[in-house]
């Protein structure tokens, strides 16, 4: 049974102008034309630390279709999905520091609670950063929420060294093309890693390299062997953003003795813990909504960390991973994304901008 905190609904007890949303009633296959529906719902109000964010561009991303996964569940209330986003303030709780109505931002969000594929998102300033100013709303929101993952797992979970300290140890990227290797190549580079990405078709494997990849191995095949190739036995460190259960056993053969692994999709079977315990190697787990959903004390550092990346991508250190944008914001193109990404063929981010008239 899915968190209860994750099912919570936009209110519609606020009496006042109605904006667009897009959300769900029914948990649906996404080719059921249901799945995903537009709604009108009521404009929310900001408090406390919230921003009152009218969103212009929504990214897709797995927690999206896992969100939506079929199942008997029916919401009283519409719900609102999406955790990327780009827009522009309007209004401000009492409480906001960091903001003012006008400021471009970017963020990712908060699973516990609406998301943001709705014209008006209430966000917390904590976890929310001005736009990078040499991009457009679409290209900013295909940023947030992979870049925020790929700093956490490194800089927070694995401790690598943002500053230097570990340059020119090796980090094997599994899932190298998709949102999060996309950027994670990028960051693992600022850092001084060495970075073996991981691709199995001709243009993942292109684009990989486009983005600073040192080597790109090909994850359908053993890769020992094509580690060895790299005249390498072992590998510093490991993120896993693909499938846990299925390299499973060639993380714990490559990952260094002291090393760490990093997963971000959750296991299915029971995982043999040999290997990774005679090799004292760490492992860990990121999932980027924690801060925001137990409201840690550390939460700032999501706007801190989404701050120096619009840093690096004005300063060109960051290329953007936006590959496909759909016009305008409505059910039949968020579903489109959705079908893109449970493909399992996309490279890089689906966006979808603006909401038309």
């Amino acid at each position: 049974m899915a968190d209860p905190v994750f099912s919570r609904a936009i209110s519609t007890t606020h009496q006042g102008t109605n904006m667009k949303a897009v959300a769900l009633t029914r948990y649906l296959p996404i080719t059921d034309p249901e799945s995903l529906i537009d709604v009108t719902l009521p404009d929310p109000k900001p408090a406390g630390r919230d921003l009152l964010v009218r969103v212009a561009a929504i990214s897709v991303n797995p927690v999206d279709t896992k969100q939506r996964a079929p199942s008997s569940k029916v919401e009283a209330q519409p719900r609102v999905l999406g955790w990327d986003a780009a827009g522009t303030v309007v209004a401000v709780g009492a409480d906001v520091t960091l903001f003012k109505s006008g400021d471009e931002v970017y963020y990712a969000g908060d699973i516990t609670r609406a998301g943001s594929n709705c014209e008006l998102q209430l966000i917390d300033e904590r976890i929310v950063a001005k736009k990078p100013k040499s991009m457009d709303f679409a290209q900013a929101a295909a940023i947030p929420l992979t870049a925020i993952t790929a700093w956490e797992a490194y800089f927070d979970r694995m401790k690598i060294d943002l500053g230097g300290k570990h340059r020119g140890a090796s980090l094997l990227i599994i899932g190298g093309a998709g949102g999060v290797g996309s950027i994670g190549i990028q960051i693992a580079k600022i850092a001084g890693l060495k970075v073996i990405a991981t691709a199995s078709r001709p243009e993942t494997v292109s684009w990989c390299k486009e983005l600073g990849a040192n080597h790109v191995i090909d994850h359908s095949k053993p890769m020992r062997p094509q580690i060895e190739a790299l005249g390498m036995q072992f590998v510093d460190y490991i993120a896993n953003y693909a499938d846990t259960d299925r390299y499973w056993e060639q993380m714990g053969d490559l990952v260094a003795p002291q090393g760490a692994i990093c997963m971000i999709v959750g296991n299915k079977g029971p995982l043999p813990p040999d290997a990774f315990r005679a090799k004292s190697a760490a492992i860990c787990w990121e999932l980027m909504f924690t801060r925001p959903r137990f409201k840690t004390a550390d939460m700032i550092e999501q706007h801190r960390l989404l701050t120096q990346v619009a840093e690096w991508i004005d300063a060109g250190r960051i290329r953007g991973t936006l590959k496909e944008t759909l016009r305008p914001i409505n059910a039949a193109n968020v579903r489109a994304a959705h079908t893109k990404l449970e493909s399992g063929r996309t490279i890089g981010k689906v966006v979808v901008a603006g909401w038309g008239s």
